[in-house]
């Protein structure tokens, strides 16, 4: 399964869980960009959410 990957107006390329924060306090997952905090749209973050370096 090909990873799915996301560039941030940042700059920053977002591959792995640990290159977002997840919102807290929110009824669904809202994923933010860890460098600059912009929000992630939701099924880009879902499936980015999920994979891990290894």
């Amino acid at each position: 399964m090909a990873r799915s990957t996301h560039r941030c107006v940042c700059g920053a390329v977002l591959q792995f869980r640990q290159d977002m924060e997840k919102e807290r306090g929110t009824v669904s997952p809202t994923w933010k960009c860890k460098d600059c905090g912009t929000p992630v749209p939701g099924t880009v973050a879902e499936k980015i959410s999920h994979q891990h370096p290894s």
